[in-house]
């Protein structure tokens, strides 16, 4: 094969999506492939999908569908669809949109680059969808998007059967890596670079369950608490059933653990949780909100919340309303329910029309937008430490502005003047005083006060071909206008817990 040919991923979904996209990369690169430029066509396109939302095989095909003229016009170009909805819909994809070259399942990216020449060589599709894990995913090599920030895969799979979720039948049981080999990659990443790591799993908390050790998790969290370097742990998503007082007392007594925890609600109606076998009701989760806050006063709590389950009456949504008051989380990813082709909440009676679904949803948003808003106010005039980061905020070259996440990961938008404009990188952090809220963001606008140029600053500038320069000292920054509230993007996905 040619060391020029190029490829692109485009990833749809949660978070060990990007992860396994990560890995993707890494694949590829190490058989000879170089990612694509953005205004290039590449040789390879591989579809990285998600399997989450009742159309997601529609938006699948639709952009199959643009990119055939393209492959047409384009000789030797291959395309590679992997993820969640390959591992569903198997040899679906080839007879639908037969000019795909590759279908690969969750359980077996690493067959990606053999798939390729295998197509290439024999001229056919190739279809390889395995029933379980080949190997854990983590020990195949991975292209890392950021120098600074990284993403570790603790377990995959889940052992639960929530009747709205696909994912146990496609991720497949719960499997655990040990504690040697996510810290071992911990401190591989911390000598690299990084200065935050996020620890991944469909149900990340219980992580332990297949090697029998209930407070493997707690003791993952103190043990990166030992990892010199390494300055910001998180992790997502956990399940309320397996949040046990230990793991809240690791957080508060572990110093790089993050003051933020994501915490999927899904409804507040203990009916309704039954009929979605979330296995804990309304008092549990409230119960679990209430140590946490007493732990970390000041830990940001989100949330993911469905609408519209069927069956939900008025009252069920009430309750969910109840929650959202009583818990004020700083965010909450809001979805209306739809139906997940192979899941037992796709066919329960009581689906509810699209209109009733519309309006709770608009209920549900304007709340929790007041109440965000509210809860970010509170930070005004607060100094907070900001790990700056790359591409967080779009419209900050227009607005003389730098972005990155505070310790309780907010994001926080942050005045710069041409001397700090020209010292920071992504990786730094900037001290920063808080003077605007927007229910979906933070503003700075009079000025950093302190830098701090990191090793994470450095990798940024050594990968991005810029030597690490001297420090310096920012002070008297002049201030900038305060924006409208700006409308948050869409999160979460199907690895929430």
């Amino acid at each position: 094969m040619s060391q020029s040919r190029t490829y692109e991923v485009r990833t749809y979904g949660c978070q060990m999506n990007v992860h396994d996209s990560e890995r993707l990369s890494g694949l590829l690169e190490d058989a000879g492939y170089q990612r694509a430029a953005e205004d290039a066509t590449p040789d390879v396109v591989v579809f990285n999908t998600c399997a989450v939302r009742e159309n997601a095989d529609n938006r699948l095909y639709g952009n199959l569908g643009h990119l055939r003229p393209v492959k047409d016009s384009h000789p030797g170009m291959q395309i590679a669809v992997g993820g969640c909805l390959a591992q569903k819909d198997r040899g679906e994809i080839v007879r639908r949109a037969p000019w795909v070259d590759i279908v690969f399942g969750t359980h077996n990216i690493g067959s990606l680059p053999t798939l390729l020449e295998r197509s290439r060589v024999q001229r056919e599709a190739q279809v390889e969808i395995q029933e379980s894990l080949e190997t854990f995913p983590s020990t195949l090599p991975t292209r890392r998007e950021s120098a600074y920030a990284a993403w570790v895969s603790i377990s995959v799979g889940c052992n639960n059967t929530c009747t709205f979720c696909i994912v146990p039948a496609l991720r497949g049981k719960e499997k655990d890596r040990r504690p040697g080999d996510v810290l071992a990659e911990i401190r591989a990443l911390v000598a690299e670079g990084a200065i935050e790591v996020t620890l991944l799993g469909q149900n990340v908390n219980a992580y332990g369950s297949e090697f029998g050790d209930r407070e493997a998790f707690s003791k993952l969290l103190r043990a990166c608490g030992e990892i010199e370097g390494l300055e910001r742990v998180r992790f997502t998503s956990p399940h309320p059933r397996d949040f046990t007082d230990d793991v809240i007392a690791a957080m508060a007594e572990t110093p790089n653990v993050m003051p933020q925890l994501h915490m999927p609600l899904q409804s507040g109606s203990s009916r309704v949780l039954k009929a979605m076998r979330r296995s804990y009701r309304q008092e549990r989760f409230l119960g679990i909100v209430d140590k946490v806050r007493a732990a970390m006063p000041d830990a940001a709590i989100t949330t993911d919340i469905i609408v519209g389950f069927p069956g939900e009456t008025e009252e069920d949504f009430a309750e969910t309303l109840h929650v959202v008051r009583e818990a004020r989380f700083a965010q909450a990813y809001t979805f209306q329910y739809s139906k997940r082709p192979g899941t037992p909440a796709a066919t329960m009676e009581g689906q509810l029309p699209k209109e009733v679904v519309q309006e709770r949803y608009e209920r549900l948003v304007e709340l929790q937008n007041a109440i965000s808003w509210e809860e970010n106010k509170k930070l005004v005039g607060r100094e907070v430490e900001v790990l700056v980061a790359e591409g967080e905020g779009r419209k900050d070259g227009d607005r003389r502005r730098m972005s990155g996440r505070a310790p309780d990961n907010r994001l926080v938008h942050f005045g710069v003047d041409d001397e700090a404009l020209a010292s920071l990188r992504p990786g730094d952090t900037a001290a920063v005083e808080v003077t605007y809220a927007a229910p979906h963001h933070l503003v700075a606008d009079s000025g950093v006060r302190r830098v701090r140029r990191t090793r994470a600053g450095d990798a940024w500038a050594v990968r991005n071909g810029r030597e690490p320069q001297a420090p310096g000292v920012l002070l008297g920054m002049p201030k900038v206008g305060a924006p409208a509230p700006e409308p948050a993007a869409a999160a979460g996905g199907c690895c929430d817990a």
